[in-house]
């Protein structure tokens, strides 16, 4: 590997590890997708990490110019839509949705192996590219298009102070309901595009979950579920559900349903799975109506759930402003309903990338 990518330390965001975390992270979560009525979609995803990831509810307009943090062969552009995101440490972007109604989630992937370096490419930081997709394309079959051609080097390293290296692979949804997953398998960029792939946890790879999940669906989820909180087994519970839920025309009554089965697939508050790593507890979860263009935010540590109409947020190019919603610590600040009102205009936060930022 070229020693200057060494240098590279991008935070991975999402389910993920962070600036200073403890020896044994922790790296779990669930995405999922609904079909519903009326043209109807829904992505939820839960976060599960062991301690306070500081992630705060941030606004992007239009017209930011970035630079993709993989030293002086950075990937660069200028983002041509604008979006709401949950932070990771504030030096990620872990979850989103832009105006258009894209979504994207990070998640980890212990199996993840990236390219090797190469300066053919340029380099983008995984701190990036969940921000990058949702900067950059309306739709999943116009992201794919592009990322399928490999326009950039997917750039990380160990995490700070652990022999191991910061995994993650993507999820993205759009409002027709369209869905692409994008894994690095043995070096090899592999993508799964259609709107059956509704599900996504962790390990092991995609297809491997495909193919367990298989076998649950032949026993039936009405005769047995699997119910631990091991990633193959959320994803089991979650693909079952998502479907058996009624695709109801009420709105509020979709959203309910939504939030029910991310919740069923979330790990109790203060669970530690001894041994096991990857299991951790649900710290929070958002939900993206991608038809009405609400993002919702639930922290397991406050009352409430509210949410953030993009309908609301001034995203243009010239008059919009880099906007921070104040989670707290924990995320335990309390909001109430519609939170568009409670963003200030704020310094927007560094990516993490070469020499840390």
């Amino acid at each position: 590997m070229d020693n200057k990518i060494r240098w590279v330390k991008p935070l991975v965001c999402a389910a993920i590890f962070a600036l200073g975390a403890p020896a044994t992270p922790v790296d779990a979560c669930t995405r999922l997708v609904y079909l519903g009525a009326n043209g109807d979609v829904i992505t939820a995803r839960s976060m599960d990490w062991n301690e306070d990831i500081g992630t705060n509810l941030w606004a992007f307009p239009r017209g930011i110019h970035r630079t993709g943090q993989g030293g002086p062969n950075s990937l660069e552009w200028t983002s041509k839509y604008g979006s709401v995101i949950a932070s990771a440490y504030d030096v990620a972007t872990t979850d989103g949705l832009n105006e258009k109604g894209l979504s994207a989630q990070l998640l980890w992937l212990a199996e993840s192996q990236y390219p090797a370096y190469t300066k053919d490419k340029p380099a983008l930081a995984l701190s990036l590219w969940a921000q990058y997709v949702l900067d950059n394309f309306a739709t999943v079959a116009e992201a794919v298009s592009v990322l399928e051609k490999e326009p950039f080097l997917a750039v990380t390293d160990n995490v700070p102070g652990q022999n191991r290296l910061a995994n993650l692979h993507l999820s993205i949804s759009d409002a027709s309901g369209d869905s692409a997953i994008f894994e690095y398998i043995g070096g090899k960029l592999v993508i799964h595009h259609g709107r059956q792939f509704q599900v996504m946890t962790n390990s092991p790879s995609f297809d491997q979950q495909l193919a367990l999940n298989a076998y649950w669906k032949d026993i039936g989820g009405t005769v047995m579920l699997p119910g631990t909180n091991r990633a193959a087994d959320r994803f089991a519970r979650a693909s079952f559900y998502i479907n058996a839920i009624p695709k109801s025309e009420d709105p509020v009554v979709a959203l309910a349903s939504v939030f029910s089965v991310i919740r069923n697939t979330s790990v109790p508050f203060g669970i530690v799975t001894e041994g096991q790593p990857n299991i951790s507890s649900t710290r929070w979860r958002t939900v993206a109506d991608q038809k009405r263009m609400l993002y919702f935010f639930e922290s397991a540590l406050t009352p409430n759930t509210f949410w953030v109409d993009l309908k609301k947020v001034n995203f243009d190019a010239t008059n919009g402003k880099v906007l921070k919603l104040d989670l707290g610590k924990n995320q335990r600040n309390t909001f109430s309903g519609d939170a568009s009102s409670h963003f200030q205009p704020s310094k927007p936060f560094v990516f993490l990338g070469l020499g840390g930022g």
